[in-house]
């Protein structure tokens, strides 16, 4: 069973929480429109962290590398929610799990799941941090 959810005004971190939940119990996850998911914060704090995560490379080419897509992005909030993604249970559900930036064609008809509202709350965008 595929679940596919249109990540459109859903906040990240409920919705990665919920992703990784469901990859867990064995659920196929799709995640569309990663560009229109919520981070929620004070715009200018969250930018200045993704700009100095960004400016920390590590040592030559190792590490840690900061993703600048909004797929990764999400991607990767996701994993830092599931138990050990590089073995067992949890490189597993990580395999799980897609996501896109727009809506792909295979998906355009398909029953989606809502991720989110609209609420009045200070948040940014996912995509105005993207190259």
């Amino acid at each position: 069973m595929t679940k596919i959810i249109d990540g459109k005004n859903a906040i990240m971190g409920r919705l990665a929480s919920y992703a990784a939940k469901e990859a867990l119990k064995g659920e196929e996850i799709v995640i569309l429109n990663c560009n229109e998911i919520i981070i929620t914060g004070n715009k200018e704090f969250i930018q200045k962290d993704f700009h100095e995560k960004r400016s920390k490379m590590g040592h030559g080419q190792r590490g840690p590398k900061h993703l600048r897509a909004g797929d990764r992005i999400v991607k990767r909030v996701i994993r830092g929610m599931l138990p050990n993604y590089r073995e067992g249970r949890g490189r597993e559900a990580f395999q799980r799990i897609k996501c896109y930036v727009g809506i792909p064609k295979e998906f355009e008809h398909a029953k989606k799941i809502v991720g989110g509202k609209e609420e009045k709350i200070k948040f940014s965008k996912v995509g105005e941090f993207t190259k």
